[in-house]
């Protein structure tokens, strides 16, 4: 993974995009995987681990209205969070991530594994559903940063 967190730093370097994260179950995994990489300070800007839904509504402004209606983990509080990052880091590029990386906590609607992540650059925002399916705790989360990691540079070429 660290060669795809390497090269989605030359990559938004070169395209002078700074970028931020909002993450939640992923705590922290996606801002150290790019932090651990020489250079990020030049486009790394900002990352939030808003782990509980009260951090969702405090410091994202995410709306109350919105976790209780959709649940914490939906593609309306990922979008939510993508947004307010953006705004809270001026960043031209952020990312959220949001999701259940078990082994408690899914259910049928809401399965263990289940992971939304969002990217926006400029007004541009993409949302994607993921379902990482048989795998433990820490396996889900460096999938979920992966896939975070793939969907920046696809977006940047």
């Amino acid at each position: 993974m660290k060669p795809l967190a390497k090269e989605t730093i030359n990559r938004l370097i070169k395209k002078k995009i700074k970028i931020s994260f909002a993450e939640s179950c992923t705590g922290g995994l996606l801002s150290s995987m790019i932090t651990s990489i020489s250079g990020s300070s030049k486009v790394f800007k900002l990352g939030l681990v808003t782990y509980s839904n009260q951090s969702k509504i405090n410091i994202l402004k995410v709306s109350k209205k919105t976790i209780k209606k959709y649940g914490a983990v939906s593609r309306e509080v990922c979008l939510a969070m993508v947004n307010n990052i953006s705004k809270i880091g001026k960043t031209s590029m952020s990312i959220s991530i949001t999701g259940i990386a078990g082994p408690k906590g899914g259910n049928k609607k809401k399965p263990v594994g289940l992971v939304y992540i969002g990217l926006k650059k400029g007004n541009k925002i993409n949302i994607e559903k993921h379902i990482f399916k048989k795998k433990g705790r820490y396996q889900i989360q460096k999938s979920a940063v992966e896939k975070s990691l793939k969907l920046i540079l696809r977006t940047l070429k």
